[in-house]
């Protein structure tokens, strides 16, 4: 690396770290709620795909395992639920400041991101392992009837990884208190 490329590259990280210290802790707050809501349907989506093609394809051999395992699917739908919910409780956790760049203010946009992240990551994965879950669900239920209690059992302690992830975030946005005004 010659000298313009180390330049380029100090000028370069500057230009990110100014960009992510100055930035209004409203900018964070509102990230955080975006992740929270579009992560967890991201999730959601991703573990119908993987249930809904396995179930599709054991329905051919089974067919009477069709209306049966939809429960699954509902598993995966509740994942995107949960990260609606926590959104809307972020959402009533904003509030308006003359001082965006208080340290309370800027607590509060760093908690509402971080708790917005948690929730959307938990519940990525929370669909993801409910997805799996489901899918091996409704191949056993084509295989032997009596193996779906069993693994519906499994498959709500999969969802309850989502669960967790949202009492997280919820936790961590109890931190989130604006300053108030001082009127003089």
């Amino acid at each position: 690396m010659d000298r313009s490329e180390e330049m380029g590259f100090v000028a370069w990280w500057y230009a990110w770290t100014h960009a992510l210290l100055y930035m209004s802790p409203y900018v964070y707050s509102a990230i955080g709620i975006a992740i929270s809501i579009g992560v967890s349907v991201l999730g959601a989506s991703w573990g119908i795909y993987i249930t809904g093609s396995s179930l599709i394809g054991a329905a051919i051999k089974a067919p009477r395992i069709t209306s049966k395992n939809l429960i699954s699917v509902i598993f995966c739908e509740a994942v995107a639920i949960y990260g609606v919910i926590v959104a809307i409780i972020l959402q009533t956790k904003l509030e308006t400041t003359k001082e965006p760049f208080h340290p309370d203010s800027m607590r509060a946009g760093y908690s509402l991101f971080a708790s917005g992240v948690i929730v959307g990551f938990a519940n990525l994965l929370c669909g993801l392992c409910v997805g799996i879950i489901g899918s091996s669900c409704a191949l056993s239920d084509a295989q032997n009837s009596t193996l779906f209690v069993k693994i519906l059992v499994i498959e709500i302690f999969g969802s309850a990884l989502g669960l967790f992830g949202v009492i997280v975030g919820i936790i961590m946005s109890s931190q989130a208190t604006w300053p108030v005004a001082v009127v003089v």
